[in-house]
């Protein structure tokens, strides 16, 4: 019978819809939660392939019994195991480390305190830590991911702590860029996507940015932010050692323009893209409408004929929003049109802050750039 067949599911979801339900079903307490999950894996039979756990923010006295169904899971075969926290902080119990056959696995605002000897999860392909505190591991061992491709870290606190050797990464995502995320993308010459940005400075000795980039061979798109861009070069001459010849798709966010380390880091990461095929710029709000000295000599290198000597032959697609219509935004607008011979389509966005008129200035500024592709549309947004 039907009512019977639930017992041998291998999927198990207690996700956030299944804690409204409760709340309707008025049994969203503490005990009314963890009896139903409790009688559930009491009478479940069999192997358990994934696991997606919801903690509401309701009143727990410990998390005793989420250890308990963590335990219970380590012996079930689990492969993919979601936990998300919105209760207080949740350390993990040590027999987590003991699921050696998770492919997929996602943590919300846990503490990672793996034991001694936890030697790495072998078959981990997708690793997911959102609020995660990384507890320094005495011995300083690394966490061997010989599987993992995908890694994606956010608002984690105490990063550095986290070493891995993760051979096959192919995807990583990261607000943090301590050494041991450059540590991987030695390790791994598989990267095809890296999207990092800068949510707070990093208390680490600065990353070379050529370096950063000289160890991604095939990389395929990589997305940075201004804050963090200008971070990595502060102030050093860029210099490439080996063009990027796989970089298909560079995603920019949070970019100004009149800021001379982050022109000169977009204008050198241009240059050495020649397979570049689309290419996403968010200009930052702070973006001045009027110039200031340092503005002025940031548009330094855009005045000059000679400051972009190649062609974006393979640039199909642009996008820019946030446009306030500076003279750096422009000048580069216009570069862009003059250097891209297979550009099929830009799309512009002006700043949400500007008035019309001033929106229809910048079209009437834009229209008049010669462009090296016939083929070029333009969208324009006049109400974005």
């Amino acid at each position: 019978m039907w009512r019977y067949k639930w017992t041998t599911m291998r999927e198990l979801v207690f996700d956030e819809q299944f804690s409204e339900r409760l709340v309707n079903y008025g049994m969203l307490g503490t005990h009314g939660f963890i009896r139903v999950i409790n009688q559930v894996l009491l009478l479940h039979i069999g192997p358990i392939s994934k696991f997606h756990l919801y903690i509401p923010n309701i009143l727990f006295d410990s998390f005793k019994e989420v250890d308990q169904w963590i335990l219970f899971l380590s012996t079930k075969g689990v492969k993919d195991f979601s936990l998300i926290n919105s209760n207080r902080r949740y350390r993990l119990p040590s027999y987590m480390f003991s699921c050696l056959e998770l492919r997929t696995l996602e943590l919300f605002n846990c503490t990672f305190n793996p034991p001694l000897e936890f030697e790495g999860f072998l078959n981990l392909e997708t690793l997911v830590l959102v609020n995660v505190e990384f507890m320094p591991r005495l011995g300083g061992n690394v966490i061997n991911l010989p599987q993992l491709k995908k890694l994606s870290l956010y608002k984690c606190t105490n990063a550095y702590n986290f070493t891995i050797k993760a051979v096959n990464l192919q995807d990583l995502f990261a607000d943090t860029f301590p050494d041991m995320l450059l540590q991987l993308l030695h390790d791994s010459q598989c990267i095809v996507t890296v999207v990092v940005s800068l949510v707070k400075p990093v208390k680490v000795e600065r990353t070379n940015f050529a370096m950063i980039l000289s160890r991604m061979p095939q990389i395929e798109l990589f997305a940075i932010d201004g804050p963090f861009l200008k971070y990595l070069v502060a102030g050093k001459p860029i210099w490439l050692s080996c063009r990027l010849n796989t970089l298909k798709h560079l995603w920019l966010k949070e970019i100004s323009l009149g800021d001379l380390d982050q022109l000169n880091a977009i204008l050198c990461l241009l240059e050495n893209s020649p397979n570049l095929e689309t290419l996403f710029i968010g200009h930052a709000n702070e973006e001045p409408l009027f110039m200031d000295d340092d503005a002025q000599q940031a548009t330094n290198p855009l005045e000059s004929p000679n400051c972009f000597n190649k062609k974006l032959d393979r640039l199909e697609w642009v996008e820019l929003s946030g446009i306030q219509g500076t003279r750096p935004q422009l000048l580069f607008i216009k570069l862009l049109l003059a250097c891209s011979p297979s550009l099929e389509l830009l799309t512009i966005e002006p700043n949400g802050t500007l008035d019309v008129n001033r929106r229809l200035n910048i079209l009437m500024d834009v229209a008049q750039f010669p462009k090296a592709s016939q083929k070029a549309k333009m969208i324009y947004l006049i109400n974005p």
